[in-house]
């Protein structure tokens, strides 16, 4: 894993319409990554976030706010700048199930794409935010629920996940809207089983090597960027998962 101060200039290769408000980077450096993981990405002149890699070579990216806006007007020749790989990423052992909800899907692709994930579970508000169908189709067995019944199972991915047996898997993991990961977790820890669960959680970063304090969470003090992005679930029972945050200034929200 490097941890240089300075980024990588990469030349974005392709740029791809995922949905209308996701799009994939492809760049012209394979990077040595785990599922999971995330770079800093350096938007000349804008500002520098972090992201999870959707391949070796890519970003997968939700117009969100004004960085990721400025992302989205660069197209093929251009560059920018990508700093890691940080992190611990997913380990799963056993028969494993993966729960993605909306952007969430991106980290836990990369885990698919190994062959590791037996059963995926994908949620989205509707069908057009659904990305990485096809791909999933062929390396899974893939549960969509979509918010609004436009595809798949008409409502939350929890409901899918109270279908199954969900002793039946050694390792659960996870990746999405924070309250989704709750509910998961909650339900977890109803059967004894918040150890088995996986979750990549998301703060803000500025430093992405564990010195600035920005990602911290309480009351534990583990550092998003350099102790996970992914925990364990048994360490999240007793954090501030659903709860609370801390906003870019470091003030809890």
């Amino acid at each position: 894993m490097t941890e240089s101060a300075l980024p990588d200039i990469v030349t974005l290769t392709k740029v791809i319409d995922e949905s209308p408000s996701i799009k994939t980077f492809v760049f012209d450096k394979v990077f040595d990554i785990r599922p999971g993981q995330f770079c800093m990405v350096w938007i000349p002149g804008v500002d520098e976030i972090p992201m999870a890699f959707s391949a070796a070579n890519s970003i997968t990216v939700m117009k969100v706010g004004d960085a990721t806006t400025s992302l989205f007007e660069l197209k093929a020749g251009d560059k920018i700048g990508i700093r890691g790989p940080f992190g611990n990423g997913f380990h799963p052992e056993g028969k494993t199930l993966a729960i993605a909800g909306g952007i969430g899907v991106t980290p836990l692709f990369t885990l698919a794409a190994t062959g590791e994930v037996d059963t995926f579970i994908l949620g989205a508000r509707t069908k057009t935010e659904l990305i990485f169908t096809e791909e999933l189709e062929k390396v899974t067995d893939l549960k969509i629920a979509t918010d609004d019944g436009t595809f798949g199972y008409h409502g939350f991915v929890t409901g899918i996940m109270d279908e199954l047996d969900i002793s039946e898997y050694d390792s659960i993991c996870v990746c999405g809207p924070e309250m989704m990961m709750k509910g998961i977790l909650d339900r977890l820890a109803a059967k004894g089983l918040a150890g088995r669960g996986q979750f990549s959680m998301h703060r803000y970063m500025k430093c992405a090597i564990g010195v600035c304090g920005s990602c911290c969470m309480d009351p534990n003090g583990y550092r998003v960027c350099k102790d996970g992005p992914v925990f364990s679930g048994e360490i999240l029972l007793t954090g501030e998962l659903g709860q609370h945050h801390r906003g870019p200034s470091g003030r809890r929200e």
